[in-house]
């Protein structure tokens, strides 16, 4: 699996996904809202961590490093 992620989406991701999980800790978010940025926090911490977006590959952006 490649890395198709540049360095300052990668931040981005990061950025965003700490804001979700701030947002479900201080409960700022509840119910199913809450879960679902709950569930993208883990999918764009995922990205983050590997470097591979599966979304990217289907929608045929080619980013490298």
């Amino acid at each position: 699996m490649e890395q198709n992620v540049r360095t300052i989406d990668r931040v981005v991701r990061l950025v965003v996904a700490i804001l979700f999980i701030i947002a479900n800790v201080v409960s700022w978010v509840t119910g199913i809202v809450g879960l679902v940025l709950a569930v993208l926090a883990g999918m764009l911490l995922s990205s983050v961590a590997s470097g591979h977006c599966p979304l990217y590959v289907m929608l045929g952006i080619k980013k490298t490093i």
